[in-house]
């Protein structure tokens, strides 16, 4: 009896993921949504979807996300004014004020109110919570403009200090899946604001993740900015230079690329970043050697030759 195409397959697709699921399984994988994935509530949803079939493949979750477009959306309602270097935000009092009602309050909630549509048990959560994330002011920074130095103050910004690996295991644990605004605080408690690609990295390396995944608006890292075609399938470390030092990496892009190279400095062994537009883009970058995005590793010795064979390395 010959079998029907579409059950053929069905099969032909379970059996090249089994493997995955077996090495994955009891595995930590941190996920972080970009702002302009948490702006459509079609896209947290088809997320969040994803989401609940790595856990119940037995893997462990972490989510870290951003806002940033809300915030800034709030703060030009409040007649805040948006201040950027170097793709980092610029946080005012006022400004703070902003990032904490829309982040922690607006798009956190909204995140888990698609777990709890999805039947995913998320807890919601920011790093000032349990302490979970520490953070000191970040000082002034002197950068060069032009050949010239300039004094940016960044604000009520904070640098990571540490993260309470615990606090985060004992939610696994217990079956939960933590959804982590990207807020902390310093000893005296005050709240700061923390770039959500530097908290996505810190946790990954604390949490001893396998993989390290940013969900963004373009489909991985791009050879030309401009060319959503020009997908740079896999990269190592001096890849990533390489593409930095011909412009390649600008914008939101370059905290990304900063926090991936701090997290496999860290011991994770894979970063990716993909795109979240693309149906299923998460399940396909973790479940398939073709891959969705970019795949960030320290060595190009380490990714394996069949991924080698269906991906694009950077010119």
């Amino acid at each position: 009896m010959n079998m029907p195409h579409d059950r053929e397959s069905t099969l032909s697709v379970l059996v090249r993921t089994l493997p995955y699921v077996r090495l994955f399984r009891g595995k930590t994988f941190v996920v972080k949504l970009g702002g302009s994935t948490t702006r459509d509530s079609a896209a947290v949803r088809a997320v969040v979807e994803q989401l609940g079939i790595l856990v119940s493949f037995g893997i462990r979750v972490v989510v870290v996300h951003g806002g940033g477009p809300q915030a800034t959306a709030l703060a030009e309602r409040l007649g805040v004014e948006s201040r950027f270097v170097d793709g980092r935000r610029v946080t005012s009092p006022a400004m703070l004020n902003a990032v904490i009602l829309a982040i922690r309050g607006k798009v956190n909630t909204e995140i888990l109110a698609e777990c709890r549509r999805a039947h995913l048990p998320a807890l919601g959560l920011s790093g000032v919570d349990a302490a979970i994330l520490r953070a000191e002011v970040r000082p002034p920074v002197v950068r060069q403009d032009g050949g010239e130095s300039a004094t940016v103050d960044y604000g009520e910004v904070g640098d990571l200090t540490s993260v309470d690996r615990d606090a985060l295991e004992r939610l696994l644990a217990a079956g939960f899946t933590p959804v982590l605004a990207p807020l902390a605080a310093d000893d005296g408690g005050r709240v700061l604001n923390v770039n959500a690609d530097t908290v996505a990295s810190a946790v990954a390396v604390a949490l001893g993740a396998e993989k390290l995944v940013f969900l963004t608006d373009t489909p991985g890292i791009l050879e030309n900015a401009k060319d959503p075609c020009s997908l740079v399938s896999y990269v190592d470390l001096p890849g990533l230079a390489a593409l930095e030092t011909r412009g390649a990496l600008r914008g939101g892009m370059l905290p990304k690329v900063n926090a991936a190279r701090a997290a496999l400095a860290g011991g994770v062994p894979r970063v990716h970043v993909v795109g979240h537009a693309s149906p299923g883009s998460l399940l396909a970058e973790v479940f398939t050697n073709e891959g969705a995005g970019t795949l960030i590793v320290q060595d190009r010795a380490e990714i394996l030759p069949a991924e080698l064979a269906q991906g694009t390395a950077p010119a």
